[in-house]
């Protein structure tokens, strides 16, 4: 149980608090590069409680202040050119650097625009995300995980919009004890069905499903450990004396986590805060055999997150599509077969910013604990100026790789050695594997 003053301090991420400024210091995803084809690229955003207008013009992807420095038009109106944003009140331009370049209802020779400062943030491209950086002075490097250099045939990348607030968005991620209860089927599919969908396969190494094992070994043992990029935590499920099912996850600060989505296939998910009271999950999928198929993967999450807001079709209007007989028997929640309502559930239904001075945590949720400690104790550093967690050089950035999130079943007492020889080979497999090594 924390108290009010905590919770706000960890919570809350408009200009000038503590934890927004924190979150700054970070690349922060702002939209999937797909929202930017097209004969218009540029869209309006939200991001950590201020407004803003991204656009792709001929030098590059721009986020800058969405009204207008003149007298203040709204810029997601302007018009796009091959080199630039132009405002549609009197036509002045701003390049893919941000500079204002042209003021044309000022007299012949006017140097006006030179004075122009207008609020504006780099952008960059990274496997179908555009990042932001909202920070002062030098963007941190981005490490070298596998969702950044795999190749753009073996990722794919998506989002979808949660109506509560980003840290109990992500703390869902922290907490592998839930997939036993929140993801449980009451019957087995065809494994071979499962594409593009988590908890629906077979894990490394078995024929087991994966929906069996959760639904029966629902007890883990789960012990975490601080890594160099925020946490690791390793997830077991004794099956018998022979074999232990396992998974390895990991929390990338401050506010993204990898995961195995099957047996070649990992997850890494950011939540990033429109503001206080919403958040936008961008995933990358990576493959480590196959090329993603990318169609069948989008289709299968706009029929849940439909363009072009990518706002679930269910939620608190709906009772996030609750079915009381669907709930007696077939599945655990009553909520179908997308994890993502589940988890969607789980997270919005407590509010749009969860009361955690009602908490009452137990052993399962000791990442969660950890975790808010780092988050804590970076929030109180960025107040000092000081350097924090993953505000990286490159040399630190090209040190950082992986990380390794399997999900199998290996020799029960040494499931430790089992995850990295299983990694190892499945990056022995992968067709890039020499980038990702």
């Amino acid at each position: 149980m924390i108290s009010q003053e905590q919770n706000d301090l960890m919570t809350r991420v408009g200009p000038g608090t503590p934890a927004g400024k924190l979150l700054r210091n970070y690349w922060q995803p702002v939209a999937l590069a797909d929202e930017l084809q097209g004969d218009r690229p540029v869209k309006a955003v939200r991001l950590l409680g201020e407004d803003f207008v991204l656009f792709r013009a001929s030098g590059g992807y721009r986020l800058m202040q969405r009204h207008c420095p003149h007298r203040g038009a709204d810029l997601a109106y302007g018009r796009i050119e091959a080199d630039g944003l132009r405002c549609a009140f009197h036509g002045w331009k701003f390049d893919a650097a941000g500079r204002c370049v042209e003021t044309p209802a000022e007299p012949a020779g006017s140097r006006m625009c030179e004075q122009i400062r207008p609020v504006s943030h780099p952008v960059v491209e990274k496997s179908g995300i555009l990042f932001a950086w909202l920070g002062a002075g030098e963007p941190s490097a981005l490490p070298h995980f596998d969702c950044f250099t795999a190749p753009s045939s073996h990722t794919f990348a998506f989002k979808g919009y949660w109506d509560c607030n980003w840290l109990q968005a992500l703390e869902v991620g922290i907490d592998p004890a839930h997939a036993s209860f929140l993801h449980r089927y009451f019957e087995d599919e065809d494994p071979a069905t499962s594409y593009g969908r988590q908890f629906r396969g077979r894990p490394s190494d078995s024929d087991l499903p994966i929906t069996k094992v959760l639904r029966e070994h629902d007890r883990p043992e789960i012990t975490v450990a601080r890594t160099d990029y925020g946490i690791r935590l390793v997830t077991l499920r004794r099956i018998d004396e022979q074999t232990t099912h396992g998974r390895s996850t990991h929390i990338v600060f401050p506010q993204a986590f990898v995961i195995p989505m099957n047996a070649e296939m990992t997850i890494t998910q950011w939540h990033v805060p429109v503001g206080d009271h919403g958040c936008y999950w961008y995933s990358i999928f990576t493959s480590f055999t196959a090329p993603v198929d990318k169609k069948t993967m989008r289709e299968q999450r706009l029929k849940t997150y439909p363009a072009p807001d990518y706002r679930p079709i269910h939620g608190r209007h709906d009772g996030w599509g609750f079915d009381d007989e669907e709930q007696r028997t077939k599945t655990y929640t009553g909520m179908g077969f997308d994890i993502n309502i589940h988890d969607q559930w789980a997270c919005e239904s407590p509010g749009r910013i969860a009361d955690r001075t009602q908490e009452n945590l137990g052993t399962t949720d000791k990442g969660i604990v950890l975790y808010r400690r780092l988050l804590v104790d970076a929030i109180q550093k960025a107040a000092k100026g000081e350097r924090t967690l993953m505000m990286l050089d490159a040399a630190q950035a090209a040190a950082l790789t992986g990380p390794p999130a399997v999900d199998g079943i290996g020799p029960t007492g040494r499931w430790d050695d089992y995850y990295r020889e299983t990694d190892a080979a499945r990056r022995g497999r992968a067709p890039w594997s020499a980038k990702a090594a």
